[in-house]
């Protein structure tokens, strides 16, 4: 039976890919200088303009979608009948998840027999973005709905994220860490290493001295915790500096043999919260 996949922005991946893929996916929000910008993946969003602001000090704000916004993006497929799997960014940073679920609540008042699967993925960026890649392949491969659920619920919290800031002050008015300890960790050149745990949520676990010794960190802990390297792609999301991704890449590679490695722009919702020069890697491995 036909199913309609669904995602957010949240997942980085390019909009030309999804769009290629029929995969729907539903823009967050970012706040700026008094503007409401639309995170389209790139298809509008004018990303060297908004990380050129960064660098300038700016601090833009991010808001969760609301039920409304949801209902509307669902509900075409509901009056089509055609059942929805919808891949959330994590509710562990954001509250767009429950308000999905919400939607579902209403619009099964309407229609009781609609089918929406709402997936709490429990990741951010490219990690959100290799389920829905994982997805779409599964899709294109004659997996069934409840075949591609059922995958889901075995291996979306085996999704690894090792991610390092070269900025603080993001993380300090997130509430990520605090005003004294960003202020010393610049002075000191201190670069946190940064997971996403089995809540979803951020966990700072560690810090390392220079930028080199945490591009090394999370190439080491990438290829520590890997699972079945030649069957997989990784991901690494870069906010304004390609350069050290292309580094960790190397530096994977040398390490261990896999089947690609992808390089995508961090989205310009993630680097609201992380400011320029974040590097993060995406893997599949042992559950978290």
């Amino acid at each position: 039976m036909p199913f309609k996949v669904m995602t957010d922005s949240c997942c980085d991946l390019p909009y030309t890919y999804l769009e290629a893929n029929d995969v729907d996916f539903i823009s967050m929000t970012i706040q700026l200088n008094g503007k409401e910008l639309v995170d389209d993946l790139g298809k509008t969003f004018d990303y060297d303009w908004f990380l050129q602001e960064i660098k300038s000090g700016a601090m833009p704000t991010t808001s969760q979608v609301n039920v409304g916004r949801y209902i509307e993006f669902f509900r075409p497929y509901v009056e089509k009948k055609l059942p929805i799997l919808y891949l959330a960014f994590s509710s562990g940073l954001s509250g767009s998840y429950q308000s999905a679920v919400q939607a579902v609540a209403i619009l099964k008042e309407e229609a009781p027999e609609a089918q929406i699967y709402v997936i709490d993925t429990k990741a951010a960026s490219l990690g959100e973005g290799l389920l829905v890649s994982k997805v779409i392949q599964m899709k294109a491969a004659g997996h069934s709905l409840e075949e591609i659920l059922l995958w889901l619920a075995d291996n979306k919290m085996c999704v690894h994220s090792w991610v390092t800031v070269d900025d603080l002050k993001h993380l300090e008015r997130g509430g990520r860490i605090s005003k004294a300890a960003a202020a010393i960790g610049g002075l000191m050149n201190v670069k946190p290493i940064i997971v996403v745990d089995d809540q979803g949520k951020l966990q700072n676990i560690g810090k390392v001295r220079g930028r080199s010794k945490a591009l090394k960190k999370l190439t080491d802990e990438t290829v520590k915790g890997i699972k079945e390297p030649l069957e997989q792609t990784l991901f690494i999301a870069y906010a304004g500096d390609l350069k050290s991704a292309e580094a960790v890449k190397e530096m994977i590679e040398a390490e261990i043999q896999v089947k690609e490695i992808k390089l995508y722009p961090l989205g310009p919702t993630i680097t609201s919260h992380t400011g320029n020069g974040c590097i993060a890697v995406f893997s599949m491995g042992e559950k978290r």
